[in-house]
């Protein structure tokens, strides 16, 4: 169930037989060996320098300095957004291999899920009921999501949590950043602090379905007091839950930095690549009760009539990032951020299709044996060649009673898309082109932010973003595209502080977003846009930290998902008119004491389509108001955690997803029933005094009480001849009970 990204094309490649293609092999080699130079150095440095330096923390001393890098994107709580933060501190012992969104899992208001079933390899989330295609991500301020589909991909950038300091989740429209309009939530993410002090760190984990991670990290500490020189190598595989779900991932971090009392600047080099095998099809209702873990991908019959699966159904892409991120602190009020950056991916998804129609791939009718040919069993992939640059910048003046940002960014994305048949039945073919296109897509923004303290009790927020967005696209499936938006999108709010603990804030914003490439494969979509009130009380002592917030989400020309899939597996989506997400949300961390904890939140919502109209044996019916899909009306979490000392750290974490609808017509067929699910967390950490300062040992088992549960789901519409028609047609099985266990050595 991939958006555009694997409509375009999905996914680079390893040479594993004759038909595999090179990509760009001198570029990537290159790489390879400075990132090899650059670790075995930094090992090196790192080594000796620990010799003459104590270390005073897991990696060293944290720079404070780096958070000015996203400080144009980040709000505190002194500005009138709901928001969430989440540090490297809260999740090093799940990090085992699984992605972002299943370790931001337990915040409010999100719900995630896993193609194979087990957290490893394609993933997905959706907060406040939106898909990851309406959260907008940055990395240290920089745009990450698909510049086309919109979408984010987090196994193209495998065990990138192993690089993460801290990220920040943002729900309703938030603050301006940069990158695609915010129409559920944003998501910003900074990278790894430098480190005063030189460290060195080796992790493995081993799991259920032979899933291994291994990575490797280093950190030169700061070199006459200025320098530093930092990077990860990891390795991920997986078999999935699902069968023949597979990854093979592979991804490295490596950041330069200098750093002094008014200037920091940092030269990261990052990327992954990602072999997974298919398995975005999902299973029918009666397979799901019968054989959970079937997996339908790459299913053909040979010339015997026996079913096969082809060992290549893959998904194969790389990608690599490098930005270069320069702070400069002008004067005693004045600082600013200036960032440059480049991603270049490539690669495909390969796929067997079984009696596939001549005239689909360019060839004309052939006769075999006397008779006429029109179809054939043949290999394609799908490419997608992109490259996506461009700068991001701000101004920050602050002083005792005005903290003024003057930001924006401007940002290009160049895709070819291409198709190739590398094998065919009863043709001679390797490498034929059956389609060619390509798309080019730009964006410039610009914003002004302000939080002026009126007094010790009030302060007003007020922020306005100018942003133009232009895309050109000549696909078979999206026609000729040329357009250009132009969105002002304001935001003001007022936060009041009763005391030192109790703080209230109120807020309203507007945004506008356009459609993605699919979007215009059904037609000409309307560009959405929505405006957003928050309320929200924050009480804060030493033990205890509440938030609440109730939200109102009023949008116009929402693009929803309908809940069907394209034929490549893609979501579609439609325009709706009005509708809107009402909700409140609860959330507290209350440390009892020295031993127990806990972090309960809950979210209560009503999401609805109004008077909403659908197309049914030929005429339109008006359903009234409905159920928007994906977009359950209760998501509670809790993670209880008890440490009897300073070694051992105990947490049960519990997720509580209410029912859903797989699409917008509220039929019984399309519900997706609610599920429960469990984990247990283990953490015990071995302090030594000599060559390693210590060795932490940790374990997670997932779903202890072996729930069987689904976690997402589409429908197939049959026929127009009434709501039965919509049967749900596919589902995503998650994995009973299944652990990791990992250990990691610190030096």
């Amino acid at each position: 169930m991939k958006p555009l990204h694997l409509i375009i094309s999905l996914k680079t490649t390893k040479q594993k037989s004759g038909l595999e293609q090179p990509l760009k092999n001198n570029r990537e080699n290159c790489i390879k060996t400075v990132f090899t130079i650059f670790t075995i150095f930094g090992l090196i440095i790192s080594s000796f320098a620990q010799q003459k330096q104590a270390i005073d923390s897991l990696e060293g001393k944290k720079i404070v300095l780096d958070e000015v890098l996203v400080s144009g994107v980040r709000v505190t709580k002194q500005s009138p957004v709901t928001f969430s933060n989440l540090t490297k501190e809260q999740i090093k012992n799940r990090n085992l291999g699984q992605d972002i969104p299943i370790l931001m899992n337990f915040l409010p208001s999100v719900v995630t899920t896993s193609d194979a079933g087990a957290g490893v390899g394609y993933t997905g989330i959706r907060v406040r009921g939106t898909d990851a295609t309406r959260v907008n991500v940055t990395i240290n301020g920089i745009p990450y999501n698909d510049a086309e589909s919109h979408g984010t991909f987090w196994v193209n950038m495998p065990d990138f949590a192993s690089s993460t300091e801290s990220l920040q989740l943002q729900r309703g429209v938030g603050t301006s950043t940069n990158g695609s309009g915010a129409f559920g939530a944003s998501l910003n993410i900074l990278t790894d602090a430098i480190a005063s002090k030189a460290y060195g760190q080796v992790s493995t984990s081993i799991g259920s379905f032979k899933t291994m991670k291994n990575n490797l990290k280093f950190s030169t500490g700061l070199l006459n007091n200025h320098i530093e020189i930092s990077g990860r190598l990891s390795r991920i595989i997986s078999d999935g839950y699902v069968d023949r779900a597979s990854s093979d991932l592979d991804s490295y971090f490596l950041q330069a930095a200098y750093v002094d009392d008014n200037t920091l600047i940092k030269a990261l080099l990052f990327g992954g690549h990602e072999i997974t095998y298919q398995s975005w099809d999902g299973i029918d209702k009666q397979t799901l009760k019968e054989n959970r873990t079937y997996n339908p991908v790459g299913k053909y019959t040979d010339v015997n009539g026996i079913e096969k699966f082809y060992e290549n159904e893959e998904d194969n892409y790389k990608q690599d990032h490098f930005q270069l991120l320069w702070n400069e602190k002008v004067s005693e009020n004045w600082a600013t951020n200036l960032a440059i950056h480049y991603t270049n991916g490539r690669g495909f998804y390969e796929q067997y299709r079984d009696e596939a129609d001549f005239a689909s791939y360019g060839y004309a009718p052939i006769t075999v044996n006397g008779e006429e040919v029109n179809s054939m069993d043949l290999i394609r992939r799908k490419w997608l060649d992109n490259d996506f640059y461009g700068t991001t910048f701000s101004a920050n003046y602050t002083n005792n009673t005005v903290n003024f940002i003057l930001g924006g960014g401007w940002n290009t994305y160049k895709g070819d898309h291409f198709g190739e048949v590398i094998w065919a039945e009863h043709i001679n073919a390797y490498n034929d082109k059956y389609y060619t296109d390509n798309s080019k897509k730009t964006d410039f923004n610009i914003y002004g932010k302000l939080n002026y303290q009126l007094n010790n009790k009030w302060s007003l927020f007020g922020d306005l973003q100018y942003r133009r967005v232009g895309y050109k696209a000549n696909g078979d499936d999206t026609g000729l595209v040329d357009d250009t938006f132009n969105f002002f999108n304001p935001k003001a709010g007022v936060t009041f502080n009763l005391n030192k603990n109790n703080n209230f804030y109120a807020s309203f914003a507007v945004a506008n977003r356009e459609p993605n490439r699919n979007d215009y494969e059904s037609g000409n979509p309307k560009p959405e846009k929505l405006n957003d009130y928050e309320l929200g009380w924050r009480y804060v002592t030493s033990v205890v930290q509440v938030n609440t917030n109730l939200y109102y989400m009023g949008y116009k020309n929402q693009l929803v998902v309908t809940g069907e899939l394209n034929d490549v597996g893609a979501p579609l989506r439609k325009n709706v008119g009005d509708s809107y997400r009402l909700g409140m949300e609860i959330d507290a961390n209350i440390i009892f004491n020295n031993h127990f904890s806990i972090r309960p939140n809950i979210a209560v919502s009503s999401n609805k389509n109004k008077d909403f109209f659908t197309d049914r044996d030929g005429e339109l019916q008006d359903l009234g108001n409905t159920n928007i899909a994906y977009s359950p009306n209760l998501v509670a979490s809790n993670i209880f955690t008890y440490k009897p000392n300073n070694y051992v750290q105990l947490s049960f974490l519990s997720k509580f997803v209410g029912e859903q609808y797989l699409s917008n017509t509220d039929t019984d067929a399309s519900r997706l029933e609610s599920y429960f699910v469990n984990d247990f967390n283990v953490a015990y950490e071995i302090n030594f005094n000599k060559v390693f300062k210590s060795i932490v040992f940790s374990g997670l088992v997932n779903n202890v009480f072996n729930k069987k549960y689904v976690s997402n789901g589409y429908v197939y519409v049959d026929s127009w001849s009434g709501p039965s028609s919509f049967e749900v047609q596919g589902y995503y099985p998650q994995a009973g009970i299944n652990f990791l266990l990992g250990a990691t050595l610190n030096f």
